[in-house]
């Protein structure tokens, strides 16, 4: 269990400390997910909002996950995600096209989930 604990404690860390985007950026992103998940609620009603959110939560924890996994602990390269050496720390440097395209087709597979489930 204190294993599981500390890859959590890892993992947060990365998403708060990392480089990848700036610290506005970061910000914006949940006042933008809070902002789109208000105008579902007003549109949809709450079920279909929390269905919305469970779903895109878990789609987002895999590819995170995934991103984890396959850059060694955000350790090396792989497809988007750059990692430089700087100062004999390995730093992650950059993500793009691949990892923001599944975020937006986590979005909409969520979105199409919440609207199918009755």
């Amino acid at each position: 269990m204190t294993k599981l604990l500390q890859e959590i404690k890892d993992d947060l860390d990365f998403v708060k400390f990392h480089t990848l985007q700036p610290k506005w950026y970061k910000v914006l992103k949940v006042i933008i997910l809070a902002g789109f998940l208000a105008g579902y609620y007003f549109l949809f009603g709450l079920t279909k909002t929390v269905i919305f959110f469970v779903v895109f939560l878990f789609l987002s924890l895999l590819v995170h996950l995934l991103y984890r996994a396959k850059t060694n602990k955000w350790k090396r390269n792989w497809l988007d995600f750059v990692v430089v050496e700087e100062h004999n720390e390995i730093k992650a440097k950059r993500i793009g096209i691949y990892y923001y395209s599944a975020i937006i087709f986590n979005a909409l597979l969520s979105a199409l989930i919440s609207q199918v489930v009755p």
